[in-house]
């Protein structure tokens, strides 16, 4: 059988000089032909950068199951940010006129801050106790503000993690089917503890053998990895016995690594090596000198264990 030869022919080159086949220059996971070069509008690749807490809006968005933050609206109006609300809507107006918004939706577009912009919006303008009608949103392209534009910056991202979804039905008198919604949805959470005094970390116990700590990190993506390189390097970047760097997850530009943690250890006893991880990391972040050649196996080993989540 004749041998298959690779082809000569050159690789084609885009108008602006990249090959279109190479990873996206924008850091979002995707080939340059199919995201800046597509002639579309390519994806936001970190939609909450400049909303303070941003590690946070990531954890809500993608790992927290039920949680709630107080936002402010540019105009002054409290609203609730929820992890997720009742059938994933995007936004509802209670009775009394409160405003919550979920940051899990069904869908989502190339712009989620516009998504979330979007519901906002919306329901700023809804009447109380009425359903709140954004308009095509998400998958269907989101035509209102970002969040950027419709919240108060200045305002604080402060995240209150729950053990039920109870919050849902808070001041409303619900019905049987709105009881057993609410039984569904709470058999569904796993526990999860956002570590105190520590920026968007969070422990989850998904079964009786294992937790994890996933840790939205604020850093940009290469000068992460080159730290945790460093660290991994050094055997520094568990966070003690019984414990496995597992790998880390890319979500909204940010990333989000995971450690194994034995299940019986509660919590609260990982704040203490969470925090001297965390100093550690930050002497590894400061180091400007080229990584050495076990420093570079290293950093090979921990992006072959990195997943983009979208």
């Amino acid at each position: 059988m004749a041998s298959r030869k690779r082809s000569s022919a050159p690789v084609a080159v885009a108008e602006d000089g990249v090959n279109p086949k190479a990873p996206c220059s924008c850091g979002s996971g995707r080939r340059y032909k199919h995201c800046h070069g597509s002639g579309y509008a390519p994806v936001v690749t970190r939609p909450f950068e400049g909303l303070p807490g941003e590690a946070d809006w990531v954890a809500l968005r993608e790992l927290v199951p039920a949680a709630t933050a107080k936002l402010k609206a540019a105009d002054g109006r409290d609203i609730t940010l929820a992890s997720v609300l009742p059938g994933g809507a995007p936004a509802l107006v209670r009775a009394n006129g409160e405003i919550l918004v979920g940051a899990q939706l069904p869908t989502s577009s190339d712009d989620v801050s516009r998504d979330l912009g979007t519901a906002v919006a919306a329901a700023l303008e809804a009447p109380a106790g009425a359903p709140v009608d954004p308009g095509p949103i998400g998958g269907a392209g989101s035509a209102g503000p970002r969040l950027q534009e419709v919240l108060d910056l200045s305002a604080p991202l402060e995240v209150t993690v729950h053990d039920t979804f109870d919050f849902w039905l808070e001041g409303t008198e619900p019905g049987a089917a709105a009881r057993a919604g609410l039984q569904q949805a709470n058999e569904a959470i796993l526990p999860t503890v956002r570590l105190e005094g520590l920026e968007a970390a969070y422990w989850v116990r998904p079964g009786n053998e294992r937790a994890h700590l996933r840790w939205v990190r604020p850093e940009k993506e290469e000068q992460l990895l080159d730290a945790l390189a460093r660290l991994s390097a050094a055997e520094q970047i568990l966070l003690g016995e019984g414990t496995r760097y597992a790998g880390a997850f890319r979500a909204h530009g940010l990333v989000v690594p995971v450690w194994d943690l034995p299940a019986d250890t509660p919590a609260e006893d990982w704040v203490g090596p969470a925090t001297e991880f965390q100093a550690r990391l930050e002497e590894a972040l400061a180091q400007t000198a080229p990584l050495t050649a076990d420093e570079r196996r290293a950093r090979a080993g921990l992006l072959s264990r990195q997943i983009t989540l979208r």
